[in-house]
């Protein structure tokens, strides 16, 4: 078994807090409303490429907004994923995060949580693919980089763009209702949890 974690939303409780940031980038630069969720799974570029386009003086004022707001967010993690993520380290299952945060948001995150690198064998950050989910690029690299199959894979997702690219992947997937409501995301994911408290490897 190899376990690949999305990082928002399932290893860090930071996704009510991007979707208030986007939500005012949509409202200010878009007028449009719930652009956090819209845009839920899609890395920077390909948000900027997709609604920026045509707009280089705008994405250069929303780049340093979204630095400074990823360098003073907090980075709390979901109840009970960092012992189950140190129950897979002591049994010698693979992991890998799997982010479509790039590499200075997570250098943020390790500022806050040192510990993550330890925790799991790789992160693989939107640096690393150039698809974004629901596109399986991003999970299937991560099999590959950890020497598994997709019949032996387990993805951890909040997002309908992540359950998505995790299913396309062929993995089994388990949805985090952190983001939305477990009645949405059930029906697409192999199972549900509201976070990882009493979740472990024997349940």
């Amino acid at each position: 078994m190899i376990v690949l974690f999305d990082f928002d939303g399932v290893i860090a409780d930071t996704e009510t807090q991007y979707t208030e940031f986007w939500n005012r980038i949509g409202r200010e630069y878009l007028d449009q409303e719930d652009f956090g969720h819209t845009i839920k799974g899609q890395t920077l570029v390909q948000i900027f490429e997709k609604y920026f386009g045509s707009r280089p003086k705008v994405q250069d004022e929303i780049v340093p907004q979204l630095n400074e707001f990823e360098a003073n967010m907090s980075y709390d993690y979901v109840p009970g994923v960092y012992k189950f993520m140190q129950e897979l380290k002591a049994a010698g299952i693979r992991s890998a995060i799997v982010t479509s945060s790039n590499d200075v948001k997570m250098a943020n995150a390790y500022k806050a949580h040192p510990e993550l690198i330890e925790l799991v064998d790789m992160v693989l950050t939107s640096e690393h693919f150039s698809k974004s989910k629901p596109d399986p690029e991003c999970f299937l690299k991560g099999m590959e980089f950890l020497g598994g199959t997709p019949e032996e894979t387990i993805v951890f997702e909040d997002s309908f763009h992540g359950i998505a690219a995790g299913r396309a992947a062929g993995a089994k997937v388990v949805g985090l209702a952190t983001t939305n409501k477990r009645e949405a995301i059930a029906p697409l994911c192999d199972m549900v949890i509201d976070d990882f408290l009493g979740f472990s490897l024997t349940e």
